[in-house]
Order: C-alpha cells, then structure tokens, then sequence
C-alpha cells in the first residue's frame, strides 16, 4: 500500500482537526509532512506530538517561544510567522489540505499549487479572491486542486469534467442556516450566540456567521465558477434545510445527478484525502426512511441580500470578489463584537465593493493590494454603522 504524504494548512480550526481525525483513522494510509495553524499554539504542539511531522509553523511570530519549547527533544523544526506558514505549504508532501479560514490562507494555496501539489482547498476565499490566477497557476504546474466544502466535493463526485458541454448547470444547496424562515425585523435583532448556533454543522465562527446570512453561498457561486468553468448564470442555489442533498448536477438531457450524505464534514475530506481511491470510514450512515422527506426552496433574495452582491461582483469581476471577500471578513469580525448588527454585515460589504469598484487583478501584488483597501473601506463602514448604532 502506497502511504500518501500530507501537509495540513489551518490544523487547529474545524476543516484542518477533521482531516487529522481522518488521517488518524488510517495511520497506514497517510503520513503528515508539515502542519500549519494561525495562534493556538497548544493544540498545534499537542497536534506535532501527535503526528510527528517534520515541520510545524505557527503564523502568528509571538507563538514561537512557545511552539519551539512545546517541540523540544521531538526533532520537529518549528517556525513562526506568514512566511513560515507558507514554507509548510512548500514542503514535499504528495497533498495539501489548505484550510486556513479566510483571505489569510491565500498566499500558502498559491505556494502549494505552484509547486504543483494535489490541493485539497477548503479556503473558498482563495478562489474567491484571486481565482483566474490560482487556477491558471493550476494549469501551468500540473496541480490538481480537489474541493473539500461540501458542495464543491458533491458536485465534483458527479460532475462529467471530460465533457464539460453536457452539463447545463450546477445547483448549490444551502441549509439555510438558522435564520430561515426568520423576517427581516427578527434578523434585525439578532445576536451573535444566536447566529453562531447552526442547526446541522458544526463550523469555525466566521463560516457559521457566513451560513447564517447566506454569504458563504455567494462565495461558493463563485469558488464553484473557478472550479469548474462554468458561468454565473449556469450555477443556480437551491435552499435545503436536511443538508442531505449535497449539491446536484443538471445535464442537457434532462438528468440531474445528486451526491447525498449525511451532514459531516469528515466525508468530504475522505473523498480529497484519498482521492482517487474511497476510505472506508465509520460513522452515521443516511437512513432516507428515517429522514422521510428533503425539503426544497428558492433562497429569498430580499432576507439574504449577500447572494446577490456575490452574482454582481462575479458578473463584473476584476477586483470586485476579493474587495466583497475581504469586506465581509472584517464585517463578520465586527458583528461577532457586537459592534454592528446582523443585517449590517451584507450593508458593509455591499457599500465596500461599491466604494472600490471594478478593477483589473494583473497579479497576486494587485489581489494583496485590493484586499487591505477593502478592509480599510469596510472599518469605515463600520466605525459609521458603531456610531450611529450607539446614538
């Protein structure tokens, strides 16, 4: 049996302590390379102990003290810092699960996709951000990049990538989060305990936050266009409440094909991690009798207001999904502190994308340049909507 080398980018946050689980699981199967985590230092020390990689990098430069104590005598090299991070990413491992949250994970993706590493992306943001350039990088070094969100992983089990014409479009399902069937006037009122609680995955606070005001869909509208080549209005969403449906795959003959599971994370990352073979893996199995029914509904577009800031920026592109990207991050960090109000976060992003406009990314310069412009912007919307909120 051939033992797979993996590097885990992001190991500390929900995606990257799943995949370790897996990797556990199947100790003859995988060997860890590298790990890669942004400040919890004692659960990636713990993690190195563990797994005994060669190399383990903490981004965070004040963790090191504690990241090279917590390493010594196990002869795992320790480093700190976005470059050291980056360096894992670089290391000779046959697979990198980048799943480093948010525009910060862009720069390491890259790395591991240049130096054409299988990528097992579970950082939407990097596609989001800087697609055209991660995806031609692709091309030229031979990577192969495999999608561990669970939609992009449904439709890549189903998905004809050899005959691309006949597929008509792509269909998305979004749990909904938990604020379905709310009104504007309850969402209004939101807190972020609230938001945080999502009624079928267990997720990091961003991606949950992202859940519940439907942005992590319109970010995956456009992660879904980079990875499969097909236009925005050939990629539709569709809410489904059970998060049983997956995602699904319309054919020009009328045939719609549909990957189902159970809502866990582990499944998705099995399929990248031992792609193209299958891992047997314990765990609920899906009893449709006992679901008895799946659900379907059109999102509403009035409630969640960020699926179509995504399809417009998408539309125009150039620097408009990175600067919406990097705008609901900061968006998102200042609901968590309660600084603004659920239905501010859409209001933030919107009114960044607009004050920085269309522009063309030339290079990964343009992509950084246009992500710290936008969280500038956004700060300023949101010191405004802090203020007024505090009248």
């Amino acid at each position: 049996m051939t033992v797979k080398s993996v590097t885990v980018l992001g190991s500390t946050g929900s995606v990257g302590a799943n995949a370790l689980s897996v990797i556990s699981d199947h100790r003859q199967r995988f060997r860890v390379v590298a790990l890669a985590a942004g400040t919890n230092v004692g659960a990636l020390v713990q993690q190195a102990r563990a797994f005994q990689p060669e190399f383990a990098a903490i981004a965070d430069p004040s963790g090191y003290a504690m990241l090279r104590e917590g390493l010594s005598g196990t002869g795992i090299e320790a480093a700190a810092g976005p470059e050291a991070v980056t360096e894992a990413a670089r290391r000779d491992a046959d697979l990198v699960m980048a799943s480093i949250a948010g525009a910060a994970g862009l720069e390491s993706t890259l790395a591991a996709v240049e130096r054409g590493a299988v990528v097992a992306l579970a950082n939407k943001e990097s596609l989001v951000c800087a697609g055209e350039l991660m995806m031609a990088a692709a091309r030229t070094s031979g990577s192969t990049v495999l999608p561990v969100d669970s939609e992009h992983n449904a439709i890549f089990q189903v998905f004809d990538a050899e005959r691309r014409s006949a597929v008509r479009r792509l269909i998305l399902t979004a749990s909904g989060g938990p604020f379905r069937s709310a009104s504007r006037g309850d969402m209004a009122a939101v807190r972020p305990a609230e938001a945080l609680r999502h009624p079928n995955w267990d997720m990091g606070a961003k991606i949950t936050i992202d859940s519940a005001t439907m942005m992590n869909k319109g970010l995956e509208l456009i992660e879904a266009h980079h990875l499969f080549g097909m236009p925005g209005d050939a990629i539709d969403i569709l809410v489904h409440p059970q998060s049983i449906v997956h995602s699904l795959v319309e054919y020009v003959d009328g045939s719609v094909l549909a990957q189902l599971g159970t809502p866990d994370m582990r499944t998705p990352i099995a399929v990248a991690l031992a792609w193209p073979e299958r891992l047997s893996m314990a765990g609920e199995r899906l009893d449709l009798a006992a679901v008895a029914r799946l659900d379907f509904e059109p999102p509403d577009p009035e409630r969640f207001p960020a699926l179509a800031l995504a399809r417009a920026a998408l539309e125009r592109g150039g620097a408009e999904p990175a600067a919406l990207s990097a705008a609901n991050e900061v968006a998102v960090a200042a609901f968590l502190s309660e600084r603004i109000g659920f239905l501010q976060i859409a209001d933030v992003a919107g009114d960044t994308v607009a004050a920085i406009g269309s522009r063309r990314l030339e290079c990964l310069d343009d992509v950084r340049s246009t992500d710290r412009e936008a969280r500038e912007v956004a700060e300023r919307f949101v010191v405004q909507v802090a203020n007024t909120r505090s009248r």
